[in-house]
């Protein structure tokens, strides 16, 4: 079947599911397969729930006239979103790094939303699935998208790029994150580059924090929104503190927020420099990150009595490691006490970098 008679039933549908636990009476249903499950064996439950269609690839589904047998569930998924996202002719903003591009969306969503309709990823669904049905959540009556891209092998953000063909992009930083499947930080630069890749080959704009220089490097040729310290950006950064909280100093405003760790400082700065780019009041700006309460183990402040809990422990890596220990060591009070957990994903490598932040650890200590 075409994709744009796929697209009808789409477009009749109430939106798309692939899970029947979360299915709701008038969905699309997609039988999604995998190593551990197998879609097609719901459904029936999905039709019981409400789903106005089914697309299958097991012939021994085929219920009724409301199913559609395809080869590929998921490449037909990604297809009918990038179908969609041809239909609604909204700006797209994508955004990719090897740590606080979460955070970094949800600064982005919270600003934006200040002016415009917003659909952001929910979470950290930022896959080959998650970026489809973020894409597929989006409406006629959205204005903005800002979709979360994740990575863990070179290709992976090239094939998100063709399905969600951003507008925009942003790069929080090049980490030694995944590197069981990157192979090592230059495979990781080369990955996560594939969205300047996009941006460039298709003129679109990147948002660029000037004080990266690697990020300087691999956005050569892009027309870039710049931020930073320097004094021709677009949004001058003065000043910048994290005690505990990290808040930063433009040429006219003070901007605080309640995430934890200078880390987040950039992160701040480009929900800024968006906000400016999209034409957002500052005011709002201000109140958009200022009222930003972190979740989901990133960057937040816990009180247990007169004890204050740092829990920022979302899946570490050696870079995000370092940048928890130099702001552990920076913050300015009288009792600390350090707790780390391991890293994964980290290949051949795993060994060595363990013992090099083991070693950073305890020279932090001896500093305190």
């Amino acid at each position: 079947m075409d994709i744009s008679e796929l697209y009808k039933h789409f477009v009749e549908s109430t939106g798309i599911s692939t899970d029947t636990r979360s299915l709701q009476e008038g969905n699309l249903y997609v039988a999604l397969s995998g190593e551990n499950f197998d879609g097609n064996t719901f459904v029936s439950k999905a039709f019981e729930k409400g789903a106005t269609h089914a697309l299958i690839s097991d012939p021994a589904q085929a219920l009724n006239e409301k199913t559609t047998l395809i080869k590929d569930t998921l490449k037909t998924l990604q297809k009918l979103a990038a179908y969609h996202r041809s239909q609604l002719g909204l700006p797209i903003i994508s955004l990719t790094g090897s740590n606080g591009k979460t955070t970094t969306k949800e600064l982005f969503n919270a600003v934006l939303s200040k002016k415009y309709k917003t659909v952001a990823t929910q979470g950290n669904l930022n896959n080959h699935i998650g970026v489809p049905l973020t894409l597929l959540r989006m409406t006629k009556n959205t204005e903005v998208g800002i979709v979360e891209m994740g990575a863990n092998h070179l290709k992976e953000i090239e094939l998100l790029c063709s399905i969600a063909k951003p507008d925009f992009g942003y790069i929080t930083n090049f980490g030694k994150a995944h590197l069981e499947g990157f192979g090592s930080e230059e495979g990781v630069i080369k990955g996560k580059s594939e969205l300047y890749d996009h941006l460039r080959k298709n003129n679109a704009m990147v948002f660029l924090n000037t004080d990266d220089a690697k990020q300087t490097k691999q956005a050569k040729g892009i027309y870039a929104f710049t931020f930073g310290k320097e004094k021709n950006n677009d949004v001058i950064v003065l000043d910048s503190t994290a005690q505990p909280f990290a808040e930063i100093t433009t040429e006219n405003d003070k901007i605080s927020s309640q995430l934890i760790g200078s880390y987040n400082i950039s992160n701040i700065s480009a929900a800024v420099a968006v906000g400016s780019y999209f034409k957002v009041p500052m005011n709002d700006i201000k109140e958009a990150i200022a009222s930003y309460v972190p979740g989901n183990n990133r960057s937040q402040l816990l009180k247990k009595g007169k004890a204050a809990i740092i829990l920022d422990a979302y899946n570490a890596n050696p870079t995000s490691m370092e940048a928890a220990l130099a702001n552990f060591q920076n913050l300015k009070t009288s009792h600390k006490i350090l707790f780390l957990g391991d890293m994964f994903e980290l290949g051949t490598t795993a060994t060595q970098e363990h013992k090099n932040i083991t070693e950073i650890a305890l020279s932090t200590q001896a500093e305190l």
